[in-house]
C-alpha cells in the first residue's frame, strides 16, 4: 500500500499559520504530533533573563517580565506559538522556568516548574485593578486584550509575578489554575468581565475566596478547603469535585452551610455525594434550612459508591431542591471512599438510621424531575432502594436510565409482579427483570439497541 502523500504540510509557512489560528489552543497543539513540519511551530522560542532577587518581588523585575511576556501577545496576534522563559536567581541557584503557549483568540497558556522540586508554602492574591505599574505599561504588554489565561504549577517563586500579571488583564472572562504544590490560601478579586473561573489540583490549599460580580461558571476539583463566593449572584453552574477529601484541613459544617447558602440561586450543581452525607451526620436537617434551591434544575451526585447513608442523604438533599428536572448519579470505583467520622450530635435526620418506609414517607415528591441516569451501575439493594424510591416520587418522569461499567446502557421501568408474569414466557435476549427489594415490583431493564457512552457525561 503507497504512503498517501502529506498535502498540508507542503503549503506554504504563512498559510500554514493561519490554518492553526483558526483552531482552539488545545486543537491547534495536537498537530505537532502530525509531522516535522507541524511540530516545528510549537519549537519554544528561549528568554533568558537574569534576576537578583528571588522571589519576584521587586517592582522592576515584575515590570521586565511582564513587558517580555507581553510580547508574546502582541507578536503574531493571531498565530499560536510557544515561548520558553527562563528566570534565573544566581545567588539562590534557584531557576523558574516558564512555558508561555499563545493561541488565537487572545488565549494565554503559562507553565511554571523549576528545576528544585521542594517548594514553599505561599498565598496568591490575584486582583483586577484598574491601573497597573506606573508609566503604563500595560498598554505595553497589551495584556488588555487577554481573554483566556490558563495557569499551571505557580510557585512561591513566582507568585507576585502572576499577581502583578493578572492585574492587566482587565478583559479577562475565563481563568484556570491548576496543579499549584504549595498553593495554601487563593484570593481572587475580579472586574466585571470574568464569567468562568476553574481550581483543580491545588493539594495544599486551606482557603478559597472568589469575588466575580458576573462569574457565571464555577468549578473546583480536589481537596475540601474553606471557600468563600462573595459577590458572586449571578452564578448558573458549580462543580464541587471533592475527590481527594479533606486532605489536612478540617471539616467545619457552618462554613459548608454558608457555603451551600451562596449557591442557593443556581442552577446546575455537581456534587461530591459524602459531603452531603457528612453535613446530614453532623446534625444539618436540609428541610429545616432557611433556604432551598429554588432555581436547581440539574443535579449531577459523584461518589465512589452507593450505601445506606449516601443514599437516605441523597434523598434528604432532594427535600430542598423542589423543581428539580435532571439527576445524574455517577459512581467512581477508582476513587478511593471517604469514609463518614463520628459526629457527636444526635438531632439530625431522624430516618438516616430508620428503615426504607420512614426513608420514603420523608422525602418529598419530584414533581418536576423528568431524568434520572446512573453511571458506573451495579445491581445492589442500596442502589435499587434508591431507584424504587426515584421511581415512586417522581410522578412525571421521561427516562430512567443505566450505564453500566462496560458502557452497556440499559433502559429501565417499573412493572408491575403481573404483568412481569405475562412477559416472562416471551424471554427476550436483550431485556432482564429484577424483583425491587421490596418485593413489591421488579425493575425492567432493556438494553438499548446502539453502544457507546452515555449521552449526558456525569
Amino acid at each position: 500500500m503507497e504512503d498517501r502523500l502529506d498535502l498540508i504540510s507542503g503549503l506554504p509557512f504563512e498559510i500554514l499559520r493561519r490554518i492553526l489560528s483558526l483552531l482552539p489552543l488545545e486543537e491547534a497543539v495536537r498537530t505537532s504530533t502530525l509531522s516535522t513540519v507541524w511540530k516545528n511551530f510549537w519549537t519554544p522560542f528561549q528568554v533568558d533573563m537574569d534576576f537578583d532577587t528571588n522571589p519576584i518581588t521587586n517592582h522592576e523585575d515584575c515590570k521586565k517580565v511582564i513587558q517580555v511576556i507581553g510580547t508574546i501577545v502582541r507578536s503574531y496576534y493571531d498565530c499560536p506559538e510557544v515561548w520558553k522563559l527562563c528566570l534565573n536567581f544566581p545567588e539562590s541557584k534557584k531557576d523558574l522556568i516558564v512555558l508561555a503557549t499563545k493561541g488565537a483568540e487572545n488565549e494565554v497558556h503559562f507553565e511554571f516548574s523549576k528545576r528544585e522540586r521542594t517548594s514553599g508554602k505561599f498565598k496568591l492574591k490575584l486582583e483586577q485593578t484598574c491601573q497597573g505599574f506606573s508609566n503604563n505599561p500595560t498598554k505595553k504588554a497589551s495584556f488588555s486584550i487577554l481573554k483566556t489565561l490558563h495557569l499551571r504549577s505557580v510557585s512561591h517563586l513566582a507568585k507576585d509575578l502572576v499577581s502583578a500579571l493578572f492585574s492587566n488583564c482587565r478583559l479577562l472572562e475565563s481563568l484556570k489554575i491548576e496543579k499549584c504544590v504549595g498553593l495554601e490560601s487563593l484570593d481572587i478579586e475580579a472586574g466585571n468581565c470574568l464569567q468562568s473561573l476553574v481550581v483543580l489540583d491545588c493539594p495544599d490549599i486551606v482557603d478559597l475566596t472568589v469575588s466575580a460580580p458576573i462569574l457565571k461558571s464555577f468549578s473546583y476539583q480536589g481537596v475540601l478547603p474553606q471557600i468563600h463566593l462573595v459577590n458572586t449572584l449571578n452564578l448558573v453552574n458549580v462543580v464541587l469535585y471533592l475527590k481527594d477529601g479533606l486532605g489536612n484541613n478540617e471539616f467545619d459544617c457552618e462554613e459548608i452551610l454558608l457555603l451551600l447558602t451562596s449557591l442557593k440561586e443556581i442552577e446546575i450543581l455537581t456534587i461530591s455525594g459524602w459531603l452531603l452525607e457528612w453535613l446530614c451526620s453532623a446534625g444539618v436537617i436540609f428541610r429545616c434550612l432557611r433556604f432551598q434551591f429554588n432555581k436547581l434544575k440539574e443535579l449531577r451526585w459523584i461518589d465512589s459508591l452507593i450505601n445506606r447513608a449516601k443514599r437516605d442523604s441523597l434523598a434528604c438533599f432532594l427535600n430542598i431542591a423542589p423543581i428539580l428536572e435532571r439527576l445524574f448519579i455517577k459512581i467512581e470505583r477508582a476513587n478511593s471512599s471517604v469514609p463518614c467520622p463520628y459526629f457527636h450530635q444526635y438531632w439530625h435526620e431522624p430516618h438516616l438510621w430508620m428503615d426504607f418506609a420512614t426513608v420514603e414517607s420523608n422525602t418529598s415528591q419530584l414533581d418536576h424531575l423528568k431524568v434520572v441516569t446512573f453511571l458506573g451501575f451495579s445491581i445492589k439493594e442500596d442502589q435499587l432502594l434508591l431507584m424504587e424510591l426515584l421511581l415512586k416520587k417522581a410522578s412525571m418522569l421521561n427516562s430512567m436510565s443505566v450505564t453500566l461499567p462496560t458502557n452497556r446502557i440499559w433502559r429501565v421501568v417499573k412493572v408491575s409482579l403481573h404483568d412481569q408474569q405475562k412477559q416472562a414466557s416471551s424471554n427476550h435476549k436483550n431485556q432482564i427483570a429484577v424483583l425491587s427489594p421490596t418485593k413489591d415490583f421488579f425493575f425492567g431493564f432493556t438494553e438499548e439497541i446502539y453502544r457507546g457512552h452515555c449521552s449526558t457525561n456525569a
